[in-house]
This record gives structure tokens, sequence and C-alpha cells, in this order.
């Protein structure tokens, strides 16, 4: 006999609400937050100049640049490739708005290609057909941790010349063809607080254009010259110039001293978070109605996300349903992501419309994003596969 939902009256699979992501966070980070409390330096200084190499040599990178976010992140690289008006940028809907919001800050177009099945990253075929003479910089995003295939969008954006920018928001550990992602080429790095590596807030650009990280560090912070933090060092001096209009986008001392704790322990989090998605995968092997995310075989996942899709057709309720039936069961979860061309702005300003993505419109009516991160126990990760396999077969076809 198929168990009850607890939203049709039976009982929960847990007593206390499961949430969707919670920060691994220890006690050496809090000391280390409260060390630099104390050494009275709070902004950028220091422990930023510290993350940015130790950050640097972890991923095997030229050069490390820390930002407040990676929105900033990538507004600044963008800003520092001088896209502007005129110009577009290839990028995907399946993304959170950041992604294309500084492509339009900038007052370039974002020109939306559609995604893989499989992967839900940029399709390389989908997106070469947009590129054209106007085509300034390729942006993929590696969802979910899963890393795109690179390879392929880089040849079709270099031979254009485009620039590729790598949105690594959630790709932090991730390895494509055995190279870290952030090693060659240039990009983008979360440390959100629901991140693989967090900071509360706060972002990286890597990247192996010297140029291009002389001119990030520059307009991060007001383009003021170089180093102009050393004003208030023994080192320093009174006087600044103001070479360019650039932003206030730096990260602080407090959040790099969160950052390299994080940075010392990264191996053991996606250890954890690599075990969990071996497990969940296990596990949901023979539970009716789901499909599964994968990894293709020249990577591995940083796994920051565990999304299932739910094979509709054969189930008698939709996914909005079935996401208030996981809550009843006090099982938290998320949705990853509404596609940006649905969403008001990008559909009155660029002319967008429903349709226009397919494979992007079919994922997001059918994905859920389960709890899913390091600090979750075996009993965490078990109740959520009760309480997704209890719904999917009391209400299947």
């Amino acid at each position: 006999m198929t168990t009850k939902p607890a939203i049709e009256g039976g009982r929960p699979v847990r007593r206390s609400f499961l949430p969707f992501a919670r920060p691994d966070i220890s006690n050496a980070e809090i000391m280390a937050v409260v060390r630099t409390l104390r050494s009275g330096w709070l902004t950028m200084g220091p422990r930023v100049l510290e993350f940015e190499e130790a950050f640097r040599k972890y991923i095997g990178a030229r050069h490390a640049v820390a930002f407040n976010s990676c929105t900033a992140a990538l507004h600044t690289t963008l800003v520092a490739l001088r896209v502007g008006p005129g110009d577009e940028v290839v990028t995907t809907p399946f993304t959170f708005a950041a992604t294309a919001n500084v492509v339009a800050l900038v007052g370039a177009r974002p020109v939306f290609a559609d995604v893989e099945p499989d992967t839900l990253n940029l399709d390389p075929s989908n997106a070469n057909a947009r590129l054209c003479a106007r085509t300034k910089a390729v942006i993929p995003v590696h969802y979910g941790g899963q890393p795109c295939d690179l390879d392929a969008l880089a040849e079709r954006a270099h031979a254009h010349g485009a620039f590729l920018l790598e949105d690594a928001a959630h790709a932090f550990g991730a390895e494509y063809r055995d190279r870290r992602i952030g090693s060659t080429g240039t990009a983008a790095f979360s440390f959100y607080a629901t991140k693989n590596l967090t900071t509360g807030e706060g972002g990286m650009v890597t990247t192996d254009d010297s140029d291009l990280a002389d001119r990030l560090r520059l307009l991060r912070l007001h383009g003021i010259s170089r180093d102009a933090w050393k004003r208030y060092t023994v080192a320093g001096d009174w006087y600044y110039e103001v070479v360019e209009a650039g932003f206030k986008y730096n990260m602080t001392d407090t959040q790099a001293a969160m950052g390299l704790v994080q940075l010392r322990r990264a191996d053991g989090l996606l250890k954890r978070r690599r075990s969990h998605a071996r497990y969940l995968t296990k596990e949901f092997k023979d539970v009716p109605n789901l499909t599964l995310p994968q990894e293709r075989p020249d990577t591995s996942n940083a796994w920051h996300l565990y999304p299932i899709r739910l094979n509709l057709p054969r189930l008698r309720i939709d996914r909005a349903k079935f996401i208030e039936a996981l809550r009843a069961e006090n099982i938290g979860s998320s949705v990853h992501f509404i596609p940006l061309h649905l969403q008001p702005y990008y559909r009155d300003r660029f002319g967008y419309r429903r349709g226009d993505f397919p494979v992007a419109e079919a994922a997001y009516e059918r994905i859920i994003s389960l709890p899913f991160y390091a600090g979750m126990t075996r009993e965490d990760l078990d109740d959520v596969v009760e309480a997704v396999g209890k719904i999917a077969q009391y209400y299947g076809r």
C-alpha cells in the first residue's frame, strides 16, 4: 500500500523542517573573523590579498581578483572588456537574473540561446547560431556545478572574435577534462551564503589575462590608481589619482578571513557534497516518475545543486503541488530557474516570448532543487528520499 502524503492527512516524514540550503560554518571561520575585527582592518586589506593568492593557487589560475559579489565580478569584467551599446552577449536563459542583468547594465543586448536537454547548460550549437559581428562575449553558466562543454563553446566564440566569460557561480571545485574550472580563460565565482565556498557575500574573477586582471583591480575600487588601499598603511601616502570612473565593488577583509578558512576546508566540503550526490542518485534509482541530474564522463560536478525533474504526464499533480507536498513533509526545496526570457523585463525590453527556448521552458515546468549542502546527515538524505518517493508514488498515474 502506498503511504499517504502529509498533505493528504498522512504523517510527515520529519518533525522539524529541513531547509533547502544551509552554510557550513565552523568555529574556525568565526574565530578568523573575530581576529580580523580585532585587528582594526575591516575593509579591503591584507586578508583580501592573501585570499586572492590562496584562491589563485587552489584553482591553478594566473590571477585572482576579489569582489563583493559574483554580480560585481561579471559586471566589472564586461566593463573591462569594453562591452557596451550596440554589442551583443550570448548567454543562457536558464540562470539567475544577474547573468543577463549585467549585460543590460553595460548597455549591450543579452542574446539568449537554448540549453542542452541533459545538463541544462548552454547548447554550443544553439549558441553558435546566435553569434554575429555584434557578438562581443559569450557567457556560459555551469548549471548546478556541472561544467559546460567549454572547448566547443570557446571554439565557436573565438572564431567570431568573442570573449568567453564563464559564469562559475555554481562551479567552485568543478573540473572539465582534468582541469579545474577557472584555471584557464576567465571565470567569475560566487561566495554567496549557500555556495560551495562562502564568505557571506563575495565573488572572484580568475583569469590568465594579465592586462584584464590589472584593469579589474583598477575598476573595482573607484578607478583609483593601483594599491589605493595602502594609503592607510605605514607604506602609504595620502595622494591618489582617479584614472577612470570605477565602482565600489571591493571585498572586505572580514569576508576574506572567512574565505581563507573555507578554502582550507574546501576539499572536505566538496568530498561530502559528492558523496551526498552519489547516495541520492543510488537511492532515487527505483523511485518512479523522476529524471535525476547527470554527470558527464569528462567532467567532475561540483554539486552545488541536486535538481530532479518530474515526469509530469505520469503524475496527477503539477510541480507547484509537488513542492507544496514536500513542504507538508517538512522538506524545503526551490526552483532553479525561471527562464529569464519569461521575466517581464526581458520580455518587454527585448521582445522575448514564451516558446522561444523550448528546452529551457520544459525543464522549468518540471524541475525541483532538493535540499543539498555539505552538512546534511545521512538521516537528512534518507528523509528527502522518503518524502520524494512517497509523493511520486502516491500521485502516480
